[in-house]
């Protein structure tokens, strides 16, 4: 099945579960949104970040985008427009 043309948003897909469903969407064709805490920009040793998996949906054949985002903290995600239509609250409201 292909899923390209298709957006998907994967939440903690630095490392385990979530980086292999961001790849298998990948391999798919799907632009993933591939979300985490953990970033190249960050000082922690720990293994795996958002930016080295959307490099590995890029190779598998999809589109990876590295959001950092804390699912506790909804302001990450504000000024994305994923697949055309999440806009998030003005500030305050959401």
């Amino acid at each position: 099945m292909t899923l390209a043309g298709k957006v998907a948003l994967v939440t903690g897909a630095s490392r385990g579960v979530g980086r292999g469903v961001a790849l298998g969407l990948g391999e798919s064709g799907a632009t993933v949104y591939v979300t985490g805490r953990t970033s190249s920009r960050d000082d922690r040793a720990l293994p795996g970040t958002i930016e080295f998996v959307a490099q590995e949906v890029d190779a598998a054949g999809g589109r990876g985008i590295p959001v950092r985002w804390d699912r506790m903290n909804q302001v990450g995600l504000r000024g994305h427009d994923i697949a055309g239509g999440y806009r998030s609250a003005p500030a305050g409201e959401g």
